[in-house]
């Protein structure tokens, strides 16, 4: 049965957690470049691997000890903050080759490609998929934290894909990351809490 807590929770701190990441600004490239729909569609796509995969690895770790779990949680925690942070201070940048590559004979098929190739490859131990793995290892509900993730990955990209340029004029990339930040290093301290007290 799905947790609406938990979907809420997770849902808030992926789409977070993703706004400054680079496959927003890779979407946002896609979108400017080919219909919105195609672009979505692969991105979607890519999105939903990613989760199932990290969802799967973090169900993994609820089979230990419940002290161990919440150290090494806590510790995802704070590796995820400091990522978070660090990708605030760099300036995203995205390679147009391979959109110019397409751009020409564009259709469904190869912009809905192009899309999942693009966020596959850029999501691979992305701050996302290890704070997914991460969070469905401390609740210990798959599916709410799958359909949580997944809900934020996609409106954030769905976001980029239609108007991420305007998004970021009105809230700057740097209060997005440290307030994600900030989230992810309270949740480490809470998880260091329980892994004390067992």
């Amino acid at each position: 049965m799905l947790d609406a807590a938990v979907i809420g929770t997770v849902f808030g701190l992926i789409f977070v957690g993703e706004l400054p990441d680079k496959t927003a600004v890779a979407g946002l490239v896609l979108g400017t470049r080919f219909p919105w729909r195609w672009v979505f569609t692969g991105v979607a796509a890519a999105f939903a691997v990613h989760v199932a995969i990290a969802v799967a690895a973090g169900s993994l770790l609820t089979l230990l000890p419940r002290r161990p779990v919440e150290a090494i949680v806590a510790a995802l925690f704070l590796l995820g903050a400091v990522l978070v942070w660090r990708e605030g201070n760099e300036d995203v940048q995205v390679e147009e080759a391979e959109v110019a590559a397409v751009s020409d004979a564009a259709g469904f098929w190869r912009v809905a490609s192009l899309g999942f190739g693009v966020i596959f490859v850029a999501e691979w131990g992305d701050l996302t998929q290890i704070l997914t793995a991460n969070l469905a290892a401390k609740y210990a509900d798959p599916l709410s934290v799958g359909v949580g993730a997944m809900l934020g990955l996609w409106t954030v990209g769905l976001l980029a894909i239609l108007g991420g340029k305007t998004l970021l004029r009105v809230l700057p990339l740097k209060w997005i990351t440290r307030g994600a930040a900030a989230v992810m290093v309270a949740l480490a301290t809470y998880s260091i809490v329980a892994a004390i007290r067992g």
